[in-house]
């Protein structure tokens, strides 16, 4: 398993992520639910998003973001790819991704 430096971008982890925040991520690490993820769909090859694993759907899983008011996730797109669970920011604030609010 590697190691990879993301940058958050856009408002959907709202308030646990921010846009510009950089998150580390290990590629093929087993997925919880309620884990941050990146994750790719099928229906738009080629993008990469953080979001909140849910729960498994299929083949893949069923994400969200943070923001309701602004994400879209597999509520639209359907079941996400993961392919990488995020363990912790780096920046701004070095340290572990706060759990959603609800």
């Amino acid at each position: 398993m590697r190691w990879r430096r993301v940058t958050v971008r856009g408002p959907s982890m709202s308030p646990a992520l921010s846009d510009g925040d950089v998150v580390l991520v290990r590629c093929g690490a087993p997925v919880r639910a309620g884990d941050v993820v990146l994750v790719t769909w099928d229906s738009r090859p080629g993008q990469l998003s953080v979001k909140r694993a849910v729960r498994p759907d299929g083949a893949g899983w069923d994400v969200r973001g943070d923001n309701p008011f602004g994400s879209t996730d597999s509520a639209t797109l359907g079941p996400a790819r993961v392919r990488a669970v995020a363990r912790l920011r780096l920046w701004p604030r070095p340290g572990r991704i706060p759990a959603p609010r609800h």
